[in-house]
């Protein structure tokens, strides 16, 4: 029999509403806004599609986000606690957002009602479609019968081996959001280079520039394969997805020619075990409408 707990996540995890409809995965929105004043829940008011294609039409515009408040929290946990489950929330790295105090608050809130409730509050140290990965690992662990102490401790061991490996159209949205030093972002404005960037322990971190994109796309390839190479992994024992913004087209070629990479490589790969998500509104609004990479996470050691 299936342990009787939920996992709850926010909308920094881009995996698709319908995925975590049949998952079971309950989803709290950020809020995303076009003029700083008005803002909308990702997915459920505004259209991951809708967002991207206003970006790509009003490039002078630098969209905001706003993390989940205490009560969004508090109105996924409420029911929840009421049922007799326990909770385990996986949130978006600490390092890029207020989420998990946002939950951890509302946790708080709801003991002081509901002594006897049981709810972990994880800062997951990944964001966008590896917090996906991560997300999907805690429910396999679940699919698999694991009790919820077990799987706690299981993601608490694993999430330190997520990678992020990406590049992105032009620097100036991770400029113009604090999240690259300034001269950087003006060299990158200048000389039109492509940065490739790398996100580890919660935090981004510059990992070399190219001239133009497809040159960029091969690198993000070798950073991926390097860091395969640097953990020993063995086919099967990682999940991989491929995250992208709005050009579908651009990421299917890129994730086949992934798959043609890695198995090249030896680390064999299948169409099924390399996915695609769309990066939310969350994520985006720092890395603009081209982001194109890689999540990568050890699975669950389930036994």
């Amino acid at each position: 029999m299936l342990m009787d707990y939920r996992i709850v996540t926010d909308g920094s995890c881009d995996l698709p509403p319908e995925l975590c409809r049949e998952k079971g995965i309950d989803v709290v929105p950020f809020y995303v806004s076009f003029d700083g004043v008005n803002y909308q829940k990702e997915i459920v008011d505004m259209p991951i599609r809708k967002f991207y294609e206003q970006m790509v039409e009003d490039p002078a515009t630098f969209p905001k986000s706003s993390l989940p408040s205490v009560q969004d929290y508090a109105d996924v946990f409420k029911p929840l606690v009421e049922a007799g489950k326990a909770i385990i929330c996986i949130c978006i790295t600490t390092k890029f957002s207020g989420s998990y105090q946002s939950a951890m608050n509302a946790k708080e809130i709801l003991l002081e009602s509901y002594p006897d409730a049981r709810i972990t509050v994880m800062d997951s140290t990944v964001d966008t479609v590896l917090q996906g990965l991560f997300v999907l690992e805690a429910v396999r662990m679940y699919e698999a019968g694991l009790s919820y102490e077990k799987v706690v401790a299981e993601l608490e061991s694993i999430k330190g081996t997520g990678r992020i490996f990406f590049t992105v159209g032009n620097i100036d949205y991770l400029k113009h959001g604090g999240r690259i030093g300034k001269l950087a972002g003006l060299a990158g404005s200048v000389l039109g280079i492509k940065p490739l960037i790398t996100l580890k322990e919660g935090e981004i971190f510059p990992s070399g520039v190219t001239r133009s994109r497809k040159k960029s796309l091969e690198k993000v390839y070798e950073m991926l394969w390097q860091y395969l190479q640097e953990v020993n992994a063995s086919s099967g024992e990682y999940s991989l997805c491929v995250g992208y913004g709005y050009d579908i087209e651009e990421a299917e070629a890129f994730r086949k020619g992934a798959i043609d990479f890695l198995c090249a490589k030896g680390y064999a790969v299948t169409d099924a075990e390399l996915c695609k998500y769309q990066i939310g509104a969350t994520i985006s609004v720092h890395t603009g409408p081209y982001p194109l990479g890689f999540g990568v996470i050890r699975k669950s050691m389930i036994k």
